[in-house]
């Protein structure tokens, strides 16, 4: 892979700059890509913003970009790709288009507020590029490398770099846009992150491909060549409508519940969302339960472990310990303390409260046995 260095002015990098949202950004006369298929979507706040500008304003150096460069070889035409420095020349752009303003002699100033000479200053102002030429696996795995070095890019970002294709492009319209897609119809049911920061896609990966970094690769490769995401979507899709349609009451503790794992167990089977209702409303309102996103899994399975009941205190289990003489009901030996553990009486699904005259202490052996 050849790579050229090539101080460029933000005027040259600015002119024929257009952005059509969703649909791309270029710029540098059209032949520059700003923000290629396989890159995050802008997500610099105002403050970073102005900071760009500042530092140009100052003369401050910013970091160096990289552009990946391809030559039509019937034409000769040069194009460009962005392949870091998005977020930096974005920030440029948009405030040479009046995007926003930066404090200038403790005053706001969008760039037709400034004086001639800043105006010039910001126009003139050279961005250091990198222009690499190779391969397309040559140049992702630059990419790769230059931003696990600056860590500007979280693991589902970095893993979209490396493995763009056209499944890529259709699952981020699904899965990328805040407010849309799988993030409007999901959004109360799952931790959706920071959707323009590609959260909500892992997740959907994560769903039908399997949990770990590597799984993810794994299915990202395996499909990175698809002409589409329909399986993704159709799948991420149906278990959200399964979730609606039995747990149809909105609360918060809805977005923490592993509802694939849900969906592959109880999917086909006939639920009665009436009766699913009546009992987490019941389960929200008992002090015992510690979880309360468990309820949803309890419910369904039964798994009194996914509620995380009250445990006897340290003070209880010794108030019963003594009053046992250290000696277990069930089996009738004697026991150290450290060698028992707390137990309900009357069990909790039959209304038994953690309370001291609930407590027995049993052995370990009997306690895990059930008693």
């Amino acid at each position: 892979m050849n790579i050229d260095f090539e101080p460029i002015a933000v005027r040259d990098v600015y002119d024929g700059y257009m952005n059509a949202g969703y649909d791309g950004v270029v710029g540098y006369g059209g032949a520059l890509d700003i923000r290629p298929k396989f890159q995050r979507e802008f997500v610099y706040d105002n403050a970073r913003q102005q900071a760009v500008i500042n530092s140009i304003l100052s003369g401050f150096p910013l970091n160096t970009m990289y552009w990946a460069k391809q030559t039509d070889p019937s034409t000769g035409d040069v194009a460009f790709e962005m392949l870091d420095g998005q977020q930096r020349t974005m920030s440029i752009c948009e405030y040479l288009e009046g995007s926003f303003s930066v404090i200038v002699g403790g005053n706001p100033k969008t760039f037709d507020n400034l004086s001639a000479v800043d105006q010039e200053r910001i126009l003139d102002y050279k961005l250091m590029v990198y222009q690499c030429m190779g391969d397309e696996d040559e140049q992702l795995a630059w990419f790769e490398v230059i931003n696990i070095a600056g860590l500007t890019l979280r693991p589902q970002e970095l893993r979209n770099a490396v493995y763009t294709g056209p499944w890529l492009t259709d699952a981020k319209r699904y899965f990328s846009r805040e407010n849309q897609g799988a993030h409007k119809l999901a959004k109360d049911y799952v931790t959706a992150g920071d959707v323009n920061r590609q959260d909500l896609l892992q997740k959907a990966i994560e769903w039908q491909g399997g949990k770990g970094d590597g799984s993810v690769k794994s299915y990202m490769n395996a499909h990175r060549k698809d002409a589409n995401a329909n399986a993704l979507w159709t799948y991420f899709k149906s278990v959200i409508d399964w979730a609606k349609l039995i747990f149809p009451t909105r609360r918060a503790q809805l977005r923490s519940v592993p509802w694939n794992v849900l969906y592959e167990k109880y999917g086909q089977d006939q639920l009665d969302a009436g009766e699913l209702e009546k009992r987490v409303k019941a389960l929200m309102s008992d002090d015992e339960v510690q979880k309360r996103s468990g309820i949803y899994t309890f419910v369904l399975t039964g798994d009194e472990r996914a509620l995380s009941l009250r445990a006897f205190t340290v003070n209880q289990k010794l108030e019963a310990y003594e009053k046992q003489n250290g000696i277990c009901p069930k089996c009738g030996e004697h026991y150290e303390f450290e060698e028992m553990d707390g137990d309900h009486i009357l069990p909790w699904s039959k209304g038994g409260k953690t309370t001291s005259e609930n407590c027995q202490m049993l052995c370990i052996r009997d306690n895990r046995s059930g008693g």
